[in-house]
């Protein structure tokens, strides 16, 4: 068996196309981010505020 560049790139590539829910966990992971960052934003804003 031959060890090449292009070998190891066409097993990536094969092994990458096996890998099913990578987009899906991609998703939820900026989904969450946001997420987060939203109810951060939300929470913070009061502390803003100058109840004189």
């Amino acid at each position: 068996m031959e060890h090449t560049r292009a070998a190891w790139l066409t097993g990536a590539a094969n092994a990458a196309e096996q890998q099913g829910a990578g987009n899906l966990l991609r998703v939820v992971l900026i989904v969450m981010f946001l997420g987060c960052a939203f109810t951060a934003w939300f929470l913070l804003r009061g502390y803003k505020r100058k109840d004189d």
